[in-house]
């Protein structure tokens, strides 16, 4: 096993030093694998400071946001990589939003620039370049020597993330919150120098940057970022480069322990397979530990983390319906409505912030806000931790339980579905007079989507209407799997509409 020195905590961490490091220990070692080809270290290194200064060369000084839609591949990491190396902020927009998502996310972040794999998508600011583009001004760019200053504590990223009204908003994160996940998992040897990462989700998710290519480059281990996660194009990925580690979500997980043409050989070299991002059904956790031998551990991840708060440790017994314990440097409490611990057992508010004592005290920082939203990021961070919204309760064991998750959400093949974001859409249209989206069990996707709908007095409307208005304004993992018409919803004694009943109908 190759060792890697170990990361030194006394300060916060910045990408600048952690590849430096890097690259002077192991310049030839493949860092990543993409579409487009391998980088060693060195390479790594050498395109990410031509991407600094062609981001400079462009206008971009530290503080300004720069939006990123591209899909996997190296581009993506380096573009992250580069915008911190300015000392300015990564904004990720998925792929596959629908335009009107992505121009909400392009007004409220502002940024100075914005980077896509459509050089025609025009969101209303003044500079848009396309990848071939994007990647000419990289290729003809001089390495930045030596790289600006940076304040590893300063917002370096805004992660979208929806709030209970349906509009994203947007969470601020410095180069220490990102970095510091992968750093302490490092540091109690979950990963080392010899595993390869296969990156499956989208890295515009920045959860996903930190828990694949910045995880890596800390692991000084290597990255093969997967630009398609159909299931034997994944087996293929998995045996041609040895991958050790894949995170998956339980659809990805389903597909590739079912489909014919996926041979138990290709996934031999696998030996620290995660499943994570969504409810996983019986199915899929038998023949998960049929063929791995271990059960599949679950978390408790959110974007204000960033990524994992708790997990399960698969060397004790897997608790149904536990998301494990706090990582050791968090701090997890479980609050009243007047913010005062509840004892085992009782629901409350999850909280976490530092850990107080012990090797880690003070290691970890909160998130630092919602972008352009002081009161909401005043009140989710009073006293100092991170007041998540989601209800859950601690057993005697310390292991905690989710009860619900905040506003409903949908989890729906890994991604994060609030239903106001569907509601909001069809709501809009006057032949709609109410809605309401709940999810449903699903073996393979977790959970999928269901749209009831009460139409307005006297007019006519299709369930392929409101499917087509989904299309046009909303992300295709968002769209229902099904719309349902009743003539009046349940209502609670206040008058609003009855979720729990919904939820009920949508069972039946």
């Amino acid at each position: 096993m190759q060792d890697v020195a170990p990361i030194d905590f006394s300060d916060p961490l910045s990408l600048g030093p952690l590849l430096e490091r890097a690259v002077v220990a192991v310049p030839d070692k493949t860092a990543l694998v993409g579409a487009r080809g391998r980088h060693t270290y060195a390479e790594l290194v050498d395109e990410v400071s031509r991407t600094a200064a062609a981001l400079h060369e462009l206008g971009v000084r530290a503080g300004d946001r720069v939006a990123v839609s591209l899909a996997n591949d190296i581009d993506i990491v380096t573009a992250l990589m580069g915008i911190w190396a300015q000392g300015a902020v990564f904004v990720g927009v998925h792929t596959v939003l629908a335009p009107p998502e992505k121009r909400y996310l392009i007004d409220d972040c502002e940024p100075s620039l914005y980077i896509t794999a459509d050089a025609d998508e025009r969101v209303g600011i003044p500079r848009v370049v396309g990848l071939d583009e994007w990647r000419l001004r990289v290729a003809e760019a001089e390495p930045l020597d030596p790289w600006p200053e940076c304040d590893p504590l300063a917002v370096a990223a805004i992660a979208y993330t929806s709030g209970t009204t349906g509009n994203p908003k947007g969470v601020m994160h410095s180069q220490h919150n990102a970095l510091l996940p992968g750093a302490v998992a490092v540091a109690r040897g979950s990963y080392n120098a010899n595993d390869v990462f296969l990156c499956v989700q989208p890295l515009t998710i920045l959860n996903l940057q930190v828990l694949n290519p910045l995880t890596t480059v800390q692991a000084q281990a290597t990255c093969a970022l997967a630009d398609r996660h159909d299931p034997v194009s994944l087996a293929r990925w998995i045996k041609r480069e040895g991958v050790t580690h894949f995170a998956v979500v339980p659809t990805v997980a389903y597909d590739l322990l079912t489909h014919p043409d996926v041979h138990p050989d290709d996934l031999a070299t696998v030996t620290k397979p995660r499943v994570g991002g969504a409810a996983m059904s019986e199915s899929v956790k038998l023949l998960f530990e049929e063929r791995f031998g271990i059960k599949p551990a679950t978390s408790y991840a959110l974007t204000e983390g960033p990524t994992l708060v708790t997990r399960q440790d698969t060397g004790r017994p897997i608790i149904e319906g536990s998301c494990g314990r706090p990582l050791p440097h968090i701090q997890v409490l479980v609050l009243d409505d007047d913010d005062r611990p509840v004892p085992p057992g009782e629901v409350g508010e999850i909280c976490f912030g530092p850990r107080q004592d012990g090797p880690w005290a003070g290691v970890y920082r909160t998130m630092l806000g919602y972008w352009g939203r002081s009161e909401l990021s005043a009140d989710a961070l009073r006293g100092g931790i991170v007041h998540s919204g989601d209800l859950g309760r601690f057993d005697a064991d310390g292991e905690l339980c989710i009860v619900e998750r905040r506003s409903q959400l949908i989890i729906r093949g890994g991604n994060n579905i609030y239903p106001a974001e569907i509601e909001r859409v069809l709501g809009a249209d006057s032949r709609v007079a109410e809605c309401c989206v709940v999810g449903r069990p699903d073996d393979r996707l977790g959970e999928a989507v269901l749209a009831f709908v009460q139409p307005a007095p006297d007019v006519e409307v299709g369930v392929e209407d409101l499917m087509a208005l989904c299309r046009a304004n909303l992300a295709p993992y968002k769209v229902p799997d099904e719309v349902c018409f009743v003539e009046a919803f349940p209502r609670s004694p206040l008058g609003k509409i009855a979720r729990s009943q919904v939820q009920a109908m949508a069972a039946m």
